[in-house]
């Protein structure tokens, strides 16, 4: 005879269990009604307690309610429509009121912090950031229960909120001091959009911490608009006094603004990215290769000197038949390699400052923060959206690839000691 299969205790249903839950009728309406029941309870439920504290605050201020008091200081003065942010939107609320002996209004503290539009301005930046558009902001909200009215949800008034707030926001970061932690390299760059040149100067700490220092706008890259941000970091804070490496385009507005500013302090190192992409556009498709590949043999050569001759002898065999391309090799020859004689050759610190391609990244996170944007109207505009970016960005910074080197680069900025990570380079 067969055995028969038993059946699991584990796969039987669990038994049902009743529960029951007492709500207040305004509840039970709330959660009826509401397209999205939960919210509509968490809604209704709220108003109930807010209302509940707001009573609690002001029979402090004022005493139990319909006892006569001496010596009372403040009297109950029914309520008044207001406004709490809830969610990402203002929604109305029964403000209740207290007023003193003398007649003057008293805030009631609990309302005082659900009232703020902190959370609303904060919910408003995330959701920028985010991608979200101000056409499609209301859309990304939790539905409220039919009936409910909310406020600072439209386009026109997002767009309005988030105007006020990233005016403001740039205003205090490019007015605050700088910190400050010693800053031994600035790198600085720019991106066209709109025919308005966007410059940024991004500084790299002695503990290999990247900040945004300022941001300019301007025509274009040339040498007022970089002396003008620098002049401003300066203003700030930035020390004059010290030697710092700067790693620019090869701009030629750049490098002169920086010599007026911070003369033989500066050790300017030109990106090998830009020059190398601006040599190989001198040259035919099948000579780029080649010369690419010889350039960067010449920036991993451990002796600036021996570098600096096969880079010149690179352009003499250019120089019949790609006049341009030779011209190019020359032009800012010695800065192309500033940090061979800082003794940084190989190595991720190395890679790092050798280029403004840290810049060219945050360029890249703050466009495409303002991806969501269809039509530039001015600069200010512009300048605002990046701005915004560029700070979103900053948020989510690491450590300088390389950072355990920078104890060789400040003992070469600064060769009369040697300086631990974190010491003053001054």
């Amino acid at each position: 005879m067969g055995k028969r299969a038993k059946k699991s205790t584990l796969r039987q249903a669990p038994a049902h269990r009743t529960v029951a839950i007492q709500l207040p009728l305004r509840m039970l309406e709330a959660l009826q009604g509401a397209q999205n029941a939960f919210f509509g309870l968490c809604l209704a439920a709220g108003r109930e307690v807010l209302t509940t504290m707001m009573e609690e605050d002001r029979t402090a201020l004022c005493g139990p309610k319909g006892q006569q008091l001496e010596g009372r200081q403040a009297y109950r003065a029914g309520s008044a429509p207001s406004e709490v942010t809830l969610g990402g939107r203002r929604i109305p609320l029964r403000r209740l009121r207290a007023r003193s002996v003398a007649g003057e209004e008293l805030e009631l503290p609990i309302f005082g912090a659900v009232a703020d539009r902190d959370p609303l301005d904060a919910h408003t930046m995330a959701s920028m950031g985010a991608g979200v558009s101000t056409r499609t902001y209301a859309d990304t909200l939790e539905r409220l229960p039919a009936g409910e009215q909310e406020r600072s949800i439209s386009k026109s008034s997002v767009s309005r909120r988030f105007v006020a707030l990233t005016q403001e926001q740039l205003t205090r970061w490019l007015s605050q001091p700088l910190d400050p932690t010693p800053i031994v390299a600035i790198l600085i760059d720019g991106k066209l959009i709109e025919d308005h040149a966007i410059l940024i100067a991004l500084g790299i700490t002695d503990k290999g911490e990247k900040i945004v220092l300022g941001l300019r706008e301007g025509s274009t890259e040339n040498a007022e608009v970089v002396r003008s941000l620098l002049r401003d970091l300066i203003g700030r804070g930035l020390a004059t006094d010290r030697r710092r490496l700067f790693v620019i385009d090869g701009g030629k507005g750049a490098h002169k603004a920086i010599r007026e500013c911070f003369g033989s302090l500066a050790l300017i190192q030109r990106c090998r990215v830009h020059k190398l992409r601006n040599v190989v556009e001198h040259l035919p498709d099948h000579l780029r290769a080649s010369v690419a590949t010889t350039l960067r043999a010449a920036w991993r050569c451990a002796d600036a000197k021996l570098a600096a001759q096969k880079l010149e002898r690179l352009a003499r065999s250019l120089e019949t038949a790609h006049h341009g391309a030779a011209a190019s090799i020359r032009e800012g020859l010695e800065e192309t390699l500033t940090l061979q004689r800082l003794g940084l050759v190989e190595g991720a610190l190395a890679r790092t400052l050798a280029t403004t391609n840290a810049i060219e990244n945050l360029i890249g996170g703050a466009a495409k923060y303002a991806r969501n944007v269809k039509r530039w109207r001015g600069g200010a505009m512009i300048v605002r959206w990046i701005g915004a970016g560029v700070l979103h960005a900053q948020r989510r910074f690491r450590r300088l690839k390389g950072h355990r080197d920078l104890t060789r680069l400040l003992h070469a900025l600064n060769p009369k000691k040697t300086l631990a990570i974190g010491e003053d380079a001054a």
